[in-house]
């Protein structure tokens, strides 16, 4: 049996006092809701790079503290970039790569998010790849062709899928508060599964919230979410991890 793993995506939010502000409530939220959260559920948080060692430090054993990028050299002139080890150096056990607002506002490649992916798993850092398609390529009809050459692309030569997670994130439901419907996360994340392993993670991500968490994740090959909004405050991604009990 697979786990489950919801991660948030704070992207460009929260100082580090503001996010010692949030792990010190989540923590004390978690106390009190641990007993509705199910054991398998793996969890954590993406945030700015500022905020890594200050959720690694007030985190929970096993708590996911992710990157929302790093590079694939391991140093050099790349100004603004940051590498495996840096990341790792503050704690983080984990990346996004490829997240939609990358690839559209970064140019950032498929051939990219290859070569990050390889670099996180050698390192024992856990990916977190990210592919969808967009409104108008859904509207065409395009949504697994799409779907299926960027999944391929980004992970090509990827073997150990038991430590992989890949994120199906509809980009027309990003930001937008429209959601795909439960029995479509089902039948793309169950399309990305009969493409690439058994083992893998797979993640919807698209306007994801307390309200209809549940219904996603009773989906047999959605086996988690990757969240924007909704994990920006303490109270509401307790609500996710407890499936909104």
């Amino acid at each position: 049996m697979r786990n489950q793993i919801i991660v948030g995506n704070w992207k460009m939010n929260k100082t580090p006092a503001e996010a010692k502000a949030f792990m010190e409530e989540f923590n004390s939220l978690f106390e009190q809701n641990k007993d509705k959260i199910a054991s398998t559920m793996k969890f954590g948080i993406g945030a700015p790079a500022i905020d890594l060692a200050v959720l690694s430090e007030t985190a929970k054993d096993n708590f996911i503290v992710a990157a929302e990028n790093m590079h694939f050299e391991s140093n050099g002139a790349f100004t603004g970039e940051l590498s495996v080890e840096m990341i790792k150096s503050v704690g983080s056990n984990a990346v996004i790569l490829g997240h939609s607002e990358r690839r559209s506002m970064f140019n950032e490649t498929d051939a990219d998010v290859n070569k990050k992916t390889k670099v996180a798993l050698a390192n024992g850092i856990t990916p977190i790849v990210c592919v969808g398609e967009t409104l108008e390529q859904y509207e065409e009809g395009k949504s697994k062709e799409v779907v299926k050459a960027s999944t391929l692309a980004s992970l090509e030569g990827i073997t150990d899928w038991a430590n992989v997670v890949i994120a199906y994130e509809p980009v027309w439901a990003i930001g937008t508060g429209k959601t795909a419907t439960s029995a479509y996360a089902e039948e793309m994340c169950a399309y990305i599964r009969s493409i690439t392993s058994e083992e893998v993670l797979i993640q919807y991500g698209g306007s994801v919230k307390p309200g209809n968490v549940e219904e996603l994740m009773a989906q047999p090959n959605v086996d988690g979410a990757l969240v924007g909004g909704a994990s920006v405050q303490p109270e509401s991604f307790i609500k996710l991890l407890t499936l909104n009990k």
